[in-house]
């Protein structure tokens, strides 16, 4: 018995990822396909066809915000896109979720944007218990200024074992840990409850113990050596 549960568990390493990841796949190629909707009917493939096309909603989509892309690059199109917002800002309710939504969508995929580039350990939810963090922003507002901390980082703190739900916390550099993790070997680590941890490329001859009271400075600067 104890050699047909290796075997399974085998077995079930090999197809449950391949599984999954053939699951999404044909989600977002369905989710993407019923942006044909989009076009006439006389232009859609299965009016010519007779029959579907699986993925070209992929295709269709990817050109839209291509083209997209292409004419808000311009004075016209930017003139457009402006005259666009001012109208939507006209609208309440609309005018409150496409701000938020827009602003987002700038912090994750705007020039120079820092969301989501660096992991932290950080004290959560008591002092001595560690956790994972994400760093979304460095932006000074109000609420960073008047914790009167000068280098304060926005932290989310993802929840296991869905990183799309979380905590936001507002913390001192200096009382933070950033990591040499990837964010996606972080995710990882977060979706799976631990059970994935990923290898550390620089492991230092000797790990420094340190006290959980103690803030902990710019780390990871050089390894300690050996007594």
């Amino acid at each position: 018995m104890s050699l047909i549960k290796r075997y399974l568990i085998a077995g079930l390493l090999v197809w449950l990822p391949l599984g999954v990841t053939i699951a999404a796949l044909i989600f977002l190629v369905n989710l993407f396909d019923k942006s044909l909707v989009l076009l006439p009917r006389h232009l859609r493939p299965e009016y010519w066809l007779g029959y579907e096309i699986p993925g070209f909603g992929v295709i269709l989509s990817f050109l839209l915000i291509l083209i997209t892309g292409m004419l808000v690059a311009n004075f016209f199109g930017r003139y457009l896109y402006g005259w666009w917002e001012k109208f939507l800002a006209r609208i309440p309710l609309v005018r409150s979720i496409y701000m938020a939504v827009k602003q987002i969508a700038e912090a994750l995929f705007g020039s120079g944007a820092e969301t989501f580039q660096k992991v932290y350990l950080i004290q959560y939810p008591r002092e001595g218990l560690w956790t994972l963090a994400f760093q979304t922003s460095r932006t000074h507002g109000e609420a960073q200024l008047k914790t009167g901390l000068i280098d304060a980082v926005n932290l989310f703190v993802p929840t296991t074992p869905n990183p799309t739900s979380g905590f936001f916390l507002i913390a001192s550099r200096h009382e933070i840990i950033e990591l040499d993790m990837s964010v996606d070997n972080a995710l990882k680590m977060v979706i799976s409850g631990g059970v994935v941890v990923p290898p550390w490329k620089k492991v230092p001859e000797v790990v420094p113990d340190v006290a959980p009271e103690v803030a902990i400075p710019e780390q990871n600067l050089a390894p300690t050596s050996e007594k």
